[in-house]
């Protein structure tokens, strides 16, 4: 695991991707920004956010599947075969990680078990994300991100703020998931340094979303006996909400006392501090309801522009609102260049976004685009030791495809 100057951290690490939809290629996904050499492993029909991403300009290459998927290789493999699991066995006998969130009977039965590729590669780091974990009555069962949102107490947050469960209308159980993965992933690596063993990872959906849930709202059921309910009353409340100004909204939190007398000295109510619901961060905090209320109804008379510049004078945390079409416009990403304009070799001009995340010891430098199906079945196959011949046979009995052939 050599690390090349300007490739990123993860240079020189061979990962294979049997996951499909977003938890998996999410955590791929990062691995690869970073420098790992991710090559993604899927069935003749491809992955399903190749049909269900939104629409596309050609089949199997929505924009959602090319945001996941950059940076990576396309190896199509029926693994029904036995001789597509003889492939893959090939590849994993080199490679440093495997991801997969296929139901572990699924894997068992395609010979794709932790015991059996540990034996293969015992350095292999082998990453299971599972939607619920080993042990409980919930083990097994298929689940979505909507399904983790509903159970974990995602939905529930809502419930408690608004009065009805919703969803938050984004993968969030699955980007979160997949950034704990591949967490997780790193610190395997980093282990196998000093054992020069592989290793096991279990990533329940279900479990790490609970877990983000109950060290925000826990709280009060926190001591035994509880000595409240439970919930942050003040992340909860109804107001707590981007503010309305004259002709927008803006976000606001002054939360020390210095920020929350500033606050009330701009919407000319300074007699405020002296108020016993908002005179300290204890007495704010205790009567949030009244302080959220507040803040949602005092911003009317400027605008949004004005606020900020006014609240920017007295250091009060305070930021613009962008809807998904103004996000793509914010000047700040514009200006360090987190989205830029490039060409697909098939898909043609693209938008594509930058990493969030920088080293002083280098990032990857060069980045590929998304991947057609089997774009790379050939190539990995033949860098692996397969031979033309063999090549030709495993394509004309369908046991692997390529898009150069056709696919």
């Amino acid at each position: 695991m050599v690390q090349e100057a300007n490739e990123g951290p993860l240079s020189g690490v061979v990962v294979v991707d049997l996951s499909s939809v977003i938890v998996g290629p999410a955590c791929s996904l990062a691995l690869a920004d970073h420098g790992a050499e991710v090559i993604k492993i899927e069935p003749p029909s491809g992955d399903l956010m190749r049909k269900l991403g939104g629409g596309a300009k050609h089949p199997g290459m929505t924009g959602k599947f090319m945001n996941f998927n950059r940076n990576k290789k396309s190896v199509c493999i029926d693994l029904k075969k036995t001789a597509g699991q003889e492939m893959l066995y090939t590849i994993l006998a080199k490679a440093d990680v495997f991801i997969s969130n296929m139901r572990t009977e699924a894997l068992a039965q395609l010979g794709l078990d932790f015991v059996t590729l540990q034996k293969l590669n015992p350095q292999l780091i082998y990453t299971q994300v599972l939607a619920f974990g080993k042990g409980g009555e919930y083990f097994n069962r298929p689940a979505y991100d909507t399904v983790i949102q509903s159970a974990s107490g995602v939905a529930g947050t809502f419930e408690k703020s608004s009065g009805e469960p919703r969803f938050v209308p984004l993968v969030m159980t699955d980007h979160i998931t997949g950034m704990i993965a591949a967490q997780a992933i790193g610190f395997a690596l980093y282990r196998r340094t000093r054992t020069k063993k592989g290793e096991l990872i279990e990533i329940p959906m279900f479990e790490t979303m609970s877990a983000f849930v109950l060290r925000e709202h826990l709280g009060n059921m926190t001591f035994k006996p509880a000595i409240g309910p439970i919930g942050d009353a003040r992340i909860l409340d109804k107001n707590n909400r981007p503010v309305k100004t004259q002709d927008g909204y803006i976000s606001i939190s002054p939360n020390t006392n210095e920020q929350a007398f500033a606050f009330f000295d701009l919407i000319s109510r300074p007699e405020l501090k002296g108020d016993p619901r908002f005179c300290s961060v204890e007495a704010r905090t205790l009567h949030s309801v009244d302080y959220y209320a507040l803040r949602s109804g005092s911003l009317l008379g400027k605008t949004s522009a004005q606020w900020i510049d006014l609240f920017e004078q007295r250091d009060i945390p305070c930021m613009r609102y962008n809807s998904l079409e103004n996000l793509v416009e914010d000047p700040h990403l514009q200006q360090v260049g987190f989205l830029r304009e490039t060409v697909h070799p098939s898909e043609g001009p693209i938008l594509e976004m930058g990493l969030t995340n920088h080293y002083s010891g280098g990032v990857r430098q060069q980045f590929t685009p998304a991947p057609r199906l089997g774009e790379h079945t050939l190539s990995v196959l033949a860098e692996h030791g397969y031979g033309p011949e063999e090549i030709e046979i495993a394509l004309q009995n369908q046991v692997i495809f390529s898009e150069a052939k056709g696919v």
